[in-house]
């Protein structure tokens, strides 16, 4: 019951940002225990390195008890951790180019989509794409992704599928075509984010 207690008292934005400025531990507890999966999530998916993202969300869970003391409660504290995890992965990327294998344009995607959702949306818009990249017609879904994920290109699956080039090029453009239908505009950035490529 006083667990129970405690996680209703935390649960309540402001009254958590308050409880953090005064330095209480238990506020500090609860902020990792309801978010460390979350962000662990969401680093992997900007990183695609389990130990990158553990370090990153670390860093993040430190330098959020560091500066406490300039929290505002006006401030939502899960946008707020959301973009920390977001900022340390650019800082990571800037200073390890060679870590990260990305395009620009995968950075800028990635800060687009950031900048229009609440952070914590790319988790369920990440979610979503993968489901409907399943839900795909068979052969639609086996040639996209040996071009996404494998990184083919169209005359490598056709050579290893034994079809036409233009075969190829008609389930790509039915797949991107099927997932900007259920997904919407904000697909392109995602599979970005799924892919790199």
């Amino acid at each position: 019951m006083v667990f129970s207690h405690i996680m209703n008292l935390y649960s309540d934005n402001t009254h958590l940002i308050e409880s953090l400025k005064s330095g209480e531990s238990k506020a500090y507890t609860y902020l990792v225990d309801n978010y460390h999966h979350k962000l662990c999530v969401y680093a992997y998916g900007l990183t695609r390195d389990h130990d990158l993202a553990e370090d990153i969300v670390q860093n993040v869970f430190i330098r959020t008890w560091r500066k406490r003391g300039k929290l505002k409660s006006e401030f939502s504290i899960k946008s707020f951790l959301y973009k920390l995890v977001y900022n340390e992965f650019i800082d990571q990327y800037r200073k390890q180019k060679n870590v990260f294998p990305l395009e620009k344009k995968y950075i800028e995607e990635l800060t687009t989509i950031i900048e229009d959702n609440d952070s914590s949306a790319v988790e369920h818009l990440i979610g979503l794409v993968k489901k409907e990249i399943q839900n795909l017609p068979p052969k639609c879904r086996e040639i996209f992704l040996l071009s996404k994920e494998s990184g083919l290109t169209n005359i490598e699956i056709a050579e290893h599928k034994n079809i036409s080039l233009k075969t190829v090029e008609a389930h790509i453009t039915k797949a991107f075509s099927i997932l900007r239908i259920k997904i919407g505009p904000k697909v392109d950035g995602i599979l970005f984010l799924l892919f790199g490529n």
